[in-house]
């Protein structure tokens, strides 16, 4: 009996220093957070969804797709089981709370308001912001979940795929326009397509060159801005037409049919949630797939 309790005895110490080796600390832009679990992880925007997917980590409860009912259809069999939890900018956090989180992982661009509210729930670890920073975000998850092994073969493959179509050494400059229902947009280089571009060796218009996410055009005078040896574009509209309907008037102008792009016939429509929206590692392969198709890299 006293060799049965001594064994007990010293499995329960064992358990009791192994979960305390479970137990680390993690800085970030709100403090540091103390992780002790990540069996039950939420997350808190569309990009931070496909870098834990991507991570190889389910979440039980994230942010709905921008688009989709509730996700992407591009991830959505990842995704069954997964509770909704509204949108980035309007957190649901009593169905947030329901779940019982071990790690939720939030950007204080979008939920900074709610801060308390979250710390309160669970341990809480924060990303800065978004736009162009996804690959240093993509970095936080990873080191806040332990996967920093899985975070390199990950990159790794990226910048493989990267660097194939840099070495094809496309030598034309490319803009990236996007048509909503009253505005258009060029995105510079701290957007994330204008990210993928800069890695994948890509030329831009001098005005993309600039540091900053977008130039936002408002006047039709201004089409000429666009102006690049070939153009991607992508529209967003709610499902009413109008998103549609800007695209079909601004490119119905001279001013956009005398851009170099349309004069050679290098304009294309790319998906809206592939290079723009869902902003993180799964979409950035498929841009990078799609620009290998574009270009006939192998």
């Amino acid at each position: 009996m006293k060799k049965i309790l001594s064994a007990v005895m010293a499995l329960g110490m064992a358990m009791s220093v192994a979960g305390t080796a479970l137990a680390y600390k993690i800085d970030h832009v709100m403090g540091s957070t103390e992780i002790t679990s990540t069996e039950r992880v939420v997350i808190l925007t569309n990009e931070g969804t496909e870098a834990l997917l991507a991570l190889g980590v389910k979440p039980v409860g994230a942010t709905n797709s921008w688009t989709g009912e509730p996700w992407y259809d591009h991830i959505k069999d990842q995704m069954a089981g997964v509770t909704p939890l509204g949108t980035e900018t309007k957190v649901d956090v009593e169905a947030l709370a329901a779940l019982e989180p071990t790690l939720i992982i939030a950007n204080k661009l979008r939920q900074g308001k709610i801060a308390d509210q979250l710390n309160a729930i669970a341990p809480t670890v924060w990303a800065e912001t978004l736009k162009g920073q996804w690959q240093n975000n993509l970095k936080f998850y990873a080191k806040a979940l332990q996967k920093e092994d899985k975070l390199k073969e990950i990159m790794d493959n990226y910048y493989k795929k990267a660097n194939s179509i840099k070495d094809a050494n496309v030598s034309e400059t490319v803009a990236i326009v996007r048509f909503l229902p009253n505005h258009a947009r060029i995105y510079q280089i701290d957007s994330f397509s204008g990210v993928v571009l800069k890695d994948a060796g890509f030329k831009r218009a001098d005005n993309a060159l600039e540091p900053g996410f977008t130039i936002k055009i408002t006047n039709k005078e201004r089409i000429p801005e666009m102006n690049a040896d070939r153009i991607f574009f992508f529209t967003w509209d709610a499902g009413d037409g109008k998103g549609y309907a800007f695209e079909k008037e601004w490119m119905g102008t001279s001013l956009w049919k005398n851009l170099d792009a349309v004069k050679k016939g290098n304009v294309h429509r790319v998906n809206d949630v592939f290079w723009n929206t869902s902003g993180g590692i799964i979409s950035a392969n498929i841009m990078l797939d799609d620009l290998k198709k574009f270009y006939n890299v192998k």
